[in-house]
């Protein structure tokens, strides 16, 4: 269910920076729920994403990013589920374009004191009404997909050898 993450950089004019993100999910009365959380800057709804971290793997890193954003503690796929791309702004003269690689992690734990607990609102979502909260039009078609196919959510855990805890 890969999708193509290429659009918004078309005539960019910069080579994209790799981030890593965490689709944050759990079953809630039989039905799947994504967490969103506001950025700092806009207080827009995202999923918590960031730079890869040194001797993590991207799924680890984008583990390592839920935690510090939103105080999540669960099992991350190995394997994306999907990219988006999204403008970074560095300082306001400085933008970069950045991909974002997601990652499936199911929450196990919602943890009240977690690093940015002072600066994001979290909340949990159905996947059709996450894919209208956020802006990144590539990362709404992933949530869009994921609503329409709640079932794949469902299937990664039945890929345990796939799934590592974090």
């Amino acid at each position: 269910m890969a999708h193509s993450a290429t659009a918004a950089f078309e005539n960019a004019g910069s080579n994209p920076i790799s981030q890593t993100g965490a689709l944050c999910w759990r079953m809630h009365r039989g039905k799947v729920e994504l967490l969103l959380i506001t950025s700092r800057d806009t207080g827009r709804w995202v999923i918590p994403k960031g730079w890869p971290h040194d001797k993590l793997t991207a799924a680890e890193s984008a583990a390592a990013e839920a935690w510090e954003e939103a105080g999540v503690e669960g099992l991350v796929c190995e394997e994306p589920l999907g990219a988006f791309t999204y403008n970074k702004v560095i300082r306001p003269d400085v933008i970069r374009p950045c991909i974002v690689s997601v990652f499936a992690l199911r929450v196990v734990r919602l943890h009240s004191k977690f690093p940015e607990r002072r600066e994001r609102r979290r909340k949990w979502f159905d996947a059709a009404r996450a894919a209208r909260k956020v802006w990144e039009p590539e990362l709404t078609e992933l949530l869009l997909a994921l609503s329409e196919e709640t079932a794949v959510l469902q299937q990664l855990l039945a890929q345990k050898d796939d799934i590592a805890p974090r």
